[in-house]
């Protein structure tokens, strides 16, 4: 019922409705969450981090996991600001933790707010927590997205010297592709070395992009060689070989590995 009345933005009703289930203790989880996205789209922000007060009232006390699955909604639906805003407001009574700050960060890199995702970075750095490899690679990828190749590296190689560890394939294909797509093969190789050094086996996606890499700068020996050395070759490994083909211009040649890709039965996707 709460979300029929919440689509209907009738902001006055809805806040009623609110009360009612309160004061019937009839509150879960979900109902936080409807409330403060319902309320936040609309822009109602007071009332947003009024949801919790109000639930207070009624012996819902403060709750740092319900505050984070709110956060959650409000990020996947591009409300990071909202989100934002309900968590500062109520710092004096729910203190965020790694995974407040982590779905913020994930909200501003999705909407491509680079400067507010490192704002909340550096936040939750100050308050002594530590980015996880997830909020780790989103932010480098954001960083590579609006052409801040440098900085991505730097927050890279700073885990590479702190964290090594903890870096696996997820980390290093997301590097090695952007290289590969801003040509900086050598740096990409090297990376595909140490994983390799690591005992960490490259998965298709990331020899997909290697082989780009080699064939857009005319290694195609080298790029066929790293081909052949995959035992399952799949569509993201042929559309590296295709797209870096007809990059040079290759066209039979392409086609033919089209041909092959069909044989092997992998579907070819929408930009093979």
């Amino acid at each position: 019922m709460l979300d029929v009345i919440g689509k209907s933005r009738n902001i006055d009703l809805f806040w009623e409705v609110l009360q009612e289930i309160g004061r019937c203790q009839l509150v879960t989880p979900k109902t936080y969450v409807v409330g403060v996205k319902t309320l936040a789209s609309a822009r109602e922000l007071k009332k947003c981090v009024g949801v919790f007060h109000l639930m207070n009232e009624y012996g819902y006390g403060y709750s740092v996991d319900v505050l984070n699955k709110v956060v959650e909604s409000l990020c996947r639906s591009k409300l990071v600001e909202e989100a934002e805003h309900v968590v500062l407001k109520l710092k004096d009574w729910v203190k965020p933790n790694e995974v407040t700050y982590r779905w913020l960060i994930y909200g501003f890199c999705d909407v491509g707010d680079v400067i507010e995702a490192s704002k909340i970075w550096n936040l939750m750095v100050d308050e002594g927590f530590e980015p996880d490899i997830a909020s780790i690679e989103i932010m480098i990828e954001t960083l590579f997205k609006n052409n801040r190749y440098v900085e991505a590296l730097k927050v890279f190689q700073s885990v590479r010297v702190n964290r090594m560890s903890e870096l696996g394939v997820s980390t290093y294909r997301l590097v090695i592709n952007w290289l590969c797509k801003k040509g900086k093969l050598g740096e990409s190789y090297l990376l595909f070395e140490e994983m390799e050094k690591r005992g960490i086996k490259a998965d298709n996606l990331t020899l997909g992009s290697i082989t780009y890499g080699l064939m857009s700068r005319g290694r195609v020996m080298e790029a066929y060689r790293v081909v052949e050395g995959v035992e399952n070759p799949d569509t993201s490994v042929y559309h590296g070989m295709i797209k870096g083909l007809l990059k040079l211009k290759r066209a039979s040649e392409a086609t033919e590995v089209f041909r092959e890709m069909i044989k092997r039965g992998c579907e070819p996707i929408m930009h093979t």
